[in-house]
């Protein structure tokens, strides 16, 4: 009974994740730290005029195409976050150009947590049949 109790009970939070439920820590923490300027969602055209640094889903895209596996992924997104350049970034450079380089983070994010966004980023984006605007 107890067993059913636990996997039910596993179930129900991923569920609940999966469904909009709670957020992840992951999540949490890109909302509170890193959402004030790199957005979620792809930006209408109003918008886009608006922003101050590339969407979570372009910079994924191109973490992606310039990593092959999850830990180089994760490590970069780490890395680049407290130890940022022009030399470093994978975003094209009229980007770089548009919004400049990121600023440090240090101070403002501990390595545990960029660990966790570093995940969620890495298995939330780009949406699926995203296509990048070159």
């Amino acid at each position: 009974m107890k067993r059913s109790i636990t996997v039910f009970a596993f179930a129900a939070i991923l569920t609940t994740n999966a469904f909009g439920g709670e957020p992840s820590k992951g999540e949490a923490l890109f909302d509170a730290k890193c959402a004030a300027c790199h957005i979620k969602t792809r930006p209408t055209p109003e918008k886009k005029k608006g922003l101050t640094a590339p969407p979570a889903m372009g910079v994924m895209f191109h973490v992606k195409a310039a990593f092959s596996d999850r830990k180089a992924a994760t490590a970069f997104v780490s890395d680049y976050a407290l130890n940022p350049s022009e030399k470093k970034a994978k975003c094209l450079p009229r980007s770089i150009r548009r919004f400049g380089v990121m600023p440090s983070q240090k101070g403002a994010v501990t390595e545990a947590e960029l660990s966790l966004i570093a995940d969620y980023l890495y298995d939330n984006f780009p949406s699926k049949g995203f296509r990048h605007s070159r």
